[in-house]
């Protein structure tokens, strides 16, 4: 059984820094980056002097299909590999073909990955965007079944990626869904944290992405549709991988999640990220859970009540924390080799604990976070 101090072990990064921003950008394990470089070593050397290429790439990305998938609880043909969360939700909105008198509704706890797209039918296709207003992190299920009423779209976060809180998805869809609303979730802080099930919540569509706390490498977007959901969306970029059969006149788009699957796609990320996922589940993913749980609860309890913006009792390994200049603060930690990030609203550093973590790195982040100075600090 591999033990979180094994996965430590496995990540290069921990050797130099106590690292505490994975809800930005996950630490990659060695064998992560090894399998990655490996396969693009194959892919350009060996199968162009052997065979045809093309067959045997496309085969490792089905497998990896199904590997990412399985770790998600959903069926390989419900998912789809993507460059990034934002790819997803992009695609996604842009797939619904949106214009005037619709309109889509979403939180103010939203990451720009989903505002932006959201922002663009407003301007470009008249599209109404409703954004329901939110406290601390917490969404008024009512003030959200009042406004996604008549919606055509709603899209929300399964975990808010400046407080830390967990939304409550699945009720969230099932108000959208009694809207008639197509229900379209952003989970990039979800996977890698403990046990996730795309399909129990119901959604639509959920975007996502192995970079950050799966500890998989840039490029592995994740996007899951619900076998029901597919035929509603038509992907505004069409190509040979998205279609049934390219030489069909007029074309038919693929089956399930796949249509929203382009060309020549980099495979290397994915062959990192099934790595990844190996170490992670070999950890068990209930045990990564518990040690985020308790890795973050020992953060909070150990600075002053009033200095943590998030839930008192942690729910996820997100943790903001009130200081007065918060990217002054991220520099003069990371000085200190204590790597963290500031976020916009609340105006705040953001502390991502992992179950790679120790509690001495813990204690160090929670001692200097104390020093710092906070909003509300006389001159």
């Amino acid at each position: 059984m591999t033990t979180p101090a094994d996965l430590r072990e496995a990540i290069p990064v921990t050797d130099e820094v106590a690292y505490f921003n994975t809800g930005a950008t996950g630490p990659a394990p060695d064998r992560t980056l090894d399998a990655a470089a490996a396969w693009e070593r194959e892919q350009n050397v060996d199968l162009l002097a052997e065979t045809d290429p093309y067959p045997v790439s496309f085969d490792e990305y089905d497998a990896c299909r199904e590997r990412v998938a399985a770790h998600l609880g959903v069926d390989a043909d419900d998912l789809a590999l993507t460059e990034s969360t934002a790819d997803g939700v992009s695609a996604v909105v842009a797939a619904l073909e949106l214009g005037a008198g619709d309109v889509a509704v979403t939180t103010d706890l939203e990451h720009p990955a989903g505002t932006l797209p959201l922002a663009r039918l407003e301007r470009r296709h008249g599209v109404e965007v409703r954004v329901v207003d939110t406290d601390r992190g917490r969404v008024d299920t009512d003030a959200f079944a009042a406004a996604v009423e008549g919606a055509d779209l709603a899209l929300f976060s399964s975990l808010s990626w400046t407080y830390g809180t967990r939304l409550p998805v699945a009720e969230m869809v099932d108000i959208a869904h009694d809207a008639g609303a197509f229900a379209l979730v952003d989970a990039v802080q979800s996977p890698g944290q403990g046990p996730v099930d795309f399909g129990a919540w119901g959604a639509d569509a959920v975007a996502a992405s192995g970079h950050k706390w799966l500890l998989g490498p840039w490029g592995t977007g994740i996007l899951h549709v619900a076998p029901d959901a597919a035929d509603r969306l038509h992907p505004a970029q069409v190509t040979y991988r998205s279609v049934a059969d390219p030489a069909a006149d007029p074309y038919e788009l693929a089956a399930g999640a796949r249509r929203f699957e382009r060309g020549t796609a980099s495979i290397g990320p994915f062959v990192g990220l099934r790595e990844s996922l190996d170490l992670l589940e070999g950890v068990g993913m209930t045990t990564v859970r518990d040690r985020i749980e308790t890795l973050a609860a020992r953060l909070v309890d150990a600075l002053p009540d009033d200095r943590v913006l998030g839930p008192s009792e942690p729910e996820s390994g997100l943790v903001p924390v009130d200081v007065a200049d918060p990217e002054a603060t991220v520099e003069r930690l990371r000085d200190r080799g204590l790597m963290l990030r500031d976020v916009p609203d609340p105006a705040a550093v953001r502390a991502s604990v992992h179950a790679f973590n120790t509690e001495t790195e813990v204690d160090r982040l929670a001692e200097a976070l104390a020093a710092e100075p906070r909003r509300d600090d006389g001159p």
